[in-house]
């Protein structure tokens, strides 16, 4: 093995262990729910998934699940969801 080659993969490692280096500006993904496959995005620091539970709630567990996963490569709006968790608009008072 080349000596550059060695050092090239040495580096990679140290980076490895500073994920916070890494910012994700965009991703997509496709996440295995418990009942069915979900399309994720994350665009200009905001999330979608196609889960019924997003449309309603502007979050869900998958977009939760992988704020925590990529949490020290994502930028800080991406961090947290955009709406605080309320009813949904739709709903009835009572």
């Amino acid at each position: 093995m080349h000596s550059d080659l060695i050092g090239k993969i040495e580096k990679a490692r140290r980076y490895a262990e500073e994920p916070e280096r890494i910012t994700i500006n965009e991703f997509k993904a496709t996440f295995s729910g418990g009942n069915s496959e979900h399309k994720l995005v994350l665009k200009d620091g905001r999330w979608s998934c196609d889960c019924s539970f997003f449309a309603n709630w502007e979050t869900c567990a998958h977009v939760m699940a992988m704020q925590k996963l990529l949490n020290p490569m994502l930028s800080e709006e991406a961090r947290h969801s955009e709406s605080t968790i309320a009813a949904p608009s739709d709903s009835v008072a009572v």
